[in-house]
């Protein structure tokens, strides 16, 4: 449910969600459909990870230690399907 909350935290940032997508390397129109793929949502919490503003507006937005993100994304597990060679 983190992870969800987070993608909805980048989504509403116009600036947020463009650093996502180019991150990521998809396209706006390919997004819901990434969305179901394994991984994706360890992705969206990776990407927060690794940049440490949105990760505290994040966090702070939602009323969590900053740590229960990197939780998650190790709760999850697994690789992104972008991260593999």
């Amino acid at each position: 449910m983190l992870a969800v909350q987070a993608f909805a935290f980048i989504a509403e940032e116009p600036q947020s969600l463009s650093r996502f997508l180019e991150a990521s390397g998809l396209s706006a129109e390919r997004v819901r459909a990434a969305s179901r793929e394994p991984g994706f949502l360890t992705g969206v919490l990776e990407h927060i990870l690794a940049d440490e503003s949105l990760l505290v507006a994040f966090a702070q937005g939602a009323g969590i230690d900053p740590a229960d993100v990197a939780r998650a994304a190790g709760a999850l597990g697994g690789q992104w399907e972008r991260d593999l060679p």
